[in-house]
């Protein structure tokens, strides 16, 4: 099943513009600039392994999601992958349904994540959390907080050990339905540094001439922790696509 939104971007801009300086250093080339427009996409998709553990009304997930920002419009020729995450990750999964404030608590999920880039040395990026997410539906409209706590680096070195300064620890998410449009909001980490390290981003899924089986998709996200090889660098990106799905 769909796990998060699974979409692609053949325009994604960073009006913030890529640090050259990262690329030579990712593929070892000093000549190598980073293009302001890439290609983008996300692939997410998620497996019910055990349902209603005994008869409690607790399901066993696992799902798996890689991000990838992709060069396609390199002056270079190469059109190299600039970076590609990838998140496994398995949770228990409740279904209280408990009322608050006129919202229906529908789901309450406990897991494990892992996020890394697959790189090595130097260019190594990961990490590790304990999670839990609580989701709110009231109507067309749902809300949901997901805390989570980073394990510690089993490893010596540690070439992200400040992420959390980045990353936070927790996101907030908004979601709304109307008819065949979905906007979705998502903050990350701007209370917590005080809107000095935190992250915005705003998607909109739309109906294309009433195709069944693909939507529009727009995306724009500013703030950082975009990806994981420059999760302390700022941008400001606004890009326009595809879904496959979206969060509802």
């Amino acid at each position: 099943m769909a796990h998060r939104p699974n979409y692609i971007l053949p325009v994604a801009y960073n009006m913030a513009g890529y640090d050259p300086a990262l690329s030579q250093r990712l593929f070892d080339d000093p000549s190598l600039t980073a293009e302001d427009v890439e290609v983008r996409f996300q692939i997410s998709l998620k497996l019910p392994l055990l349902a209603n553990i005994l008869d409690r009304n607790v399901d066993l997930y696992a799902a798996y999601t890689s991000q990838s920002f992709w060069q396609l419009y390199s002056s270079g020729g190469s059109a190299p992958f600039r970076e590609t995450s990838y998140e496994p990750e398995a949770w228990l999964q409740f279904h209280p349904e408990w009322n608050v404030f006129g919202f229906t608590n529908t789901i309450t999920a406990l897991g494990v994540n892992h996020q890394s880039n697959g790189r090595g040395g130097v260019l190594s990026r990961s990490w590790n959390r304990l999670f839990a997410t609580v989701v709110l539906e009231k109507g067309n409209l749902a809300l949901s907080v997901s805390p989570w706590y980073r394990l510690p680096k089993v490893e010596d070195i540690d070439y992200n050990s400040d992420i959390t300064d980045y990353m936070g620890h927790y996101e907030l998410r908004a979601v709304y339905r109307w008819q065949d449009h979905v906007l979705q909001v998502m903050s990350r980490n701007n209370l917590e540094s005080g809107f000095s390290r935190g992250a915005l981003e705003v998607t909109w899924s739309f109906p294309l001439w009433g195709y069944p089986y693909l939507k529009g998709y727009a995306r724009y996200f500013s703030g950082y922790g975009e990806n994981l090889i420059d999760y302390n660098n700022y941008v400001q990106t606004i890009g326009i696509g595809f879904a496959l799905t979206d969060w509802l």
